[in-house]
């Protein structure tokens, strides 16, 4: 364990995920997505909130780059904070925009998701 002054800064920085094992975060992540529903989405943040560490958003990214096919992940449904496709035009972007389109997602103005509306409220 941990003195207790590491302790602090480790929660600090990581959140309250107490020394959580990467295997045990990522099969969290996995199921989380594969629970968002279709024609709704969830931020990255979210997921990784869901998963036990509400920092890992980044984490959460890496874990969809490289488990979304493999797992048959519902990847296009995680978006970023602001209610936009993180993926450039030409890297993913359009297939990602059609795919939430097909499941009756809306895009506002400067392709902006209403999270209000379409952003999954785990229960």
């Amino acid at each position: 364990m941990l003195p207790a002054l590491l302790q602090t800064i480790y929660e600090r920085i990581y959140g309250n995920c107490m020394m959580q094992k990467p295997q045990d975060f990522t099969k969290a992540v996995k199921k989380a997505i594969k629970a968002i529903p279709k024609g709704k989405v969830a931020t990255y943040g979210q997921i990784a909130a869901v998963a036990g560490n509400p920092r890992a958003a980044r984490q959460v990214v890496r874990i969809l780059h490289s488990s979304s096919e493999k797992d048959n992940l519902p990847w296009y449904r995680v978006i970023n904070s602001k209610g936009t496709i993180s993926l450039l035009p030409g890297n993913g972007y359009e297939l990602q925009k059609a795919l939430l389109e097909a499941e009756g997602i809306v895009f506002g103005l400067q392709d902006k998701i209403n999270l209000t509306t379409y952003q999954w409220k785990k229960r």
